[in-house]
């Protein structure tokens, strides 16, 4: 039976020589992650079950990142049960303090995450992961406390969405302008619990954060999974990251797909997308000028060095427009450090920009960055429902770090 490239890791993962789409299967898995939001409900049902024990330390991996550093009481606590948790099992990948990040970052950093695993998180953006050519999805607390019990997860087998990308990107026009298109022609359910594969020439010429980046907003179009093929840069990036060997799976020839999208790079332009869906997509230079309040660069995808490196460039000797509050996220303190070296910090403070620790808090609406009512932001981040940032009478358009830079410095939304 011919398979798509998820289809393969499934049914590897299953100990099945094939599976097709709509089965339910369960399959062994080679990560567990949770954050302070989703893993102490994680941890308080691990916690009924008889006699519980990690299936395997080294493979539970506990972030505390979206409210941390601890916004208020309530934060702490939370912290605390998962601290708690990892020290009572000896969990060597408990990252808190000065060696956190925002997870879907800090794990392909760490190594913890190479090509051909299946990753569980209960986190939405677990899908990121596919970038390297994992099969990443997010599951509920309930599954990921069932997950660090036994090793295992069911799974209904996605059917898929070819995604052909052609061509190579131009000027101002990045990775999260790629997968905002997408959606914008499929719609956020367009890919409802599909896989959505990408493949073709221009998949090639991205880089892997950038990949990573496509993959993080799978969900956004409500993708079961995002996953790229294993080329040379993968290969690379999981050795620098000193990842496990890659299990490299392609997708056979035959393989059965219940669309097919071509996107060409080289017309791909500079989008935002309006509130309040991803999917309400416009090209930034054919809309209005739209006065904004806030802008926010990083998050989990965005905050990678490459976007700091745009960011950079866009807002490097000149200043904030007046009455903006532009607020920088690096995704890890490794990623810091290296913007901090490479000149981008000193430039991001000159202009009038404010550089947080990593944090998932504006994101979610969570701290460091909650909007008022009747307030606009232009956020690199990767939602924008209703009430996403701040006050529900708020509003909130995503971008690329470019349009988001250069947006901080008019005062409205603009492309350098």
């Amino acid at each position: 039976m011919p398979m798509t490239l998820t289809q393969k890791i499934l049914a590897a993962h299953a100990g099945k020589t094939a599976v097709s789409p709509g089965e339910l299967i369960v399959a062994n898995i080679d990560r567990v992650l949770g954050n302070d939001i989703t893993a102490p409900v994680a941890i308080e049902e691990f916690r009924k079950i008889p006699n519980a024990k990690p299936f395997n330390k080294d493979k539970i991996t506990l972030v505390m990142d979206h409210f941390a550093p601890n916004k208020d009481i309530k934060a702490a606590e939370q912290c605390k049960v998962c601290r708690d948790f990892a020290g009572e099992h000896g969990l060597p990948h408990f990252y808190d303090g000065g060696e956190m990040g925002i997870e879907h970052a800090l794990l392909p950093e760490k190594g913890l995450v190479t090509a051909g695993d299946i990753v569980i998180g209960a986190d939405s953006h677990t899908c990121t992961y596919g970038g390297l050519g994992a099969f990443s999805t997010g599951v509920g607390s309930t599954d990921m406390a069932a997950g660090m019990a036994t090793g295992k997860a069911w799974f209904k087998v996605p059917s898929a969405i070819k995604v052909n990308l052609s061509g190579k990107l131009k000027g101002w026009a990045l990775a999260k302008d790629v997968v905002l298109t997408l959606i914008g022609k499929i719609g956020v359910d367009g890919a409802l619990y599909k896989s959505l594969e990408f493949c073709g020439e221009g998949a090639t010429s991205l880089s892997v954060s950038g990949r990573l980046t496509i993959c993080n907003m799978a969900i956004e179009a409500g993708a079961k999974n995002g996953i790229f093929e294993v080329d040379d840069k993968t290969i690379k990036y999981l050795k620098q990251s000193g990842a496990a060997p890659p299990k490299i799976y392609t997708a056979d020839s035959d393989a059965q797909y219940d669309q097919v999208v071509d996107i060409n790079l080289n017309d791909i332009t500079p989008v935002v997308a309006f509130p309040h869906l991803p999917e309400n997509v416009h090209k930034v230079n054919s809309i209005d000028k739209i006065k904004i309040d806030q802008v926010v660069i990083g998050s989990c995808t965005n905050g990678w060095l490459e976007d700091l490196e745009v960011a950079a460039k866009v807002l490097k000797g000149k200043k904030i427009a007046k009455g903006i509050r532009c607020i920088i996220f690096p995704a890890t303190q490794k990623i810091y450090l290296d913007a901090l070296n490479a000149g981008y910090i000193k430039a991001f403070i000159e202009c009038g920009a404010i550089v947080s620790a990593p944090t998932c808090g504006p994101c979610l609406g969570g701290h460091m960055g909650i909007l008022a009512k009747g307030e606009r932001a232009v956020a690199t981040t990767n939602r924008n429902f209703v009430g996403r940032m701040g006050h529900v009478g708020s509003e909130v358009y995503l971008s690329g770090p470019a349009v988001a830079a250069a947006s901080a410095l008019t005062g409205f939304i603009s492309q350098p």
